[in-house]
């Protein structure tokens, strides 16, 4: 990957807390910018973004907040081209049952707005858990902390930048 390359439009001239995350540790990154609309119905947003950036669906993930009874929010990175297994990611979390957090709650909580949740520089941290696939290639995308703003990089710096526990937890 080289040297840091910020790819950033106009909109996303300041760094998010996702990028300012990344700068902390040190990482090689590269930012990406797509223009895509988040309710614009029938293919899903994943999907769109993964065509408006010409990077395999399955390269790109989206991070899902999840709640258990308690009301404890982690985070769970997976693949746009799946679906989040809420029982296996409840075993690796060490609890009965998990349940997708009220958005509400997951904007207060980590920062960030619908489509734009990123599993770095949350406000508050969370647990993370990566699911296993994304070790299958060299690179990986995630959301930079904002719409239309996502992050080029190495599964391993991501496990490394948010502590993450990788596992099976997608399906489909």
């Amino acid at each position: 990957m080289g040297q840091r390359k910020k790819d950033r439009g106009a909109r996303h001239g300041a760094a998010t807390p996702a990028v300012a995350a990344l700068e902390a540790a040190g990482v090689p990154y590269r930012l990406h910018t797509f223009d895509v609309a988040l309710d614009a119905g029938g293919e899903r947003f994943g999907v769109q973004v993964a065509r408006a950036l010409s990077v395999p669906a399955d390269r790109l993930f989206k991070t899902l907040m999840v709640a258990d009874p308690d009301g404890a929010l982690a985070a769970c990175v997976v693949p746009v081209s799946g679906q989040l297994d809420l029982r296996a990611a409840a075993a690796v979390l060490g609890v009965k049952r998990l349940a997708l957090a009220d958005l509400a709650v997951v904007e207060r909580r980590t920062g960030y707005v619908r489509g734009g949740v990123s599993p770095l520089g949350q406000r508050r941290p969370h647990p993370v858990v990566l699911d296993s696939s994304a070790l299958d290639a060299e690179l990986m995308y995630v959301s930079g902390g904002q719409r239309g703003l996502d992050v080029e990089i190495a599964p391993a710096d991501l496990v490394q930048v948010t502590g993450a526990v990788v596992a099976e937890i997608a399906a489909g």
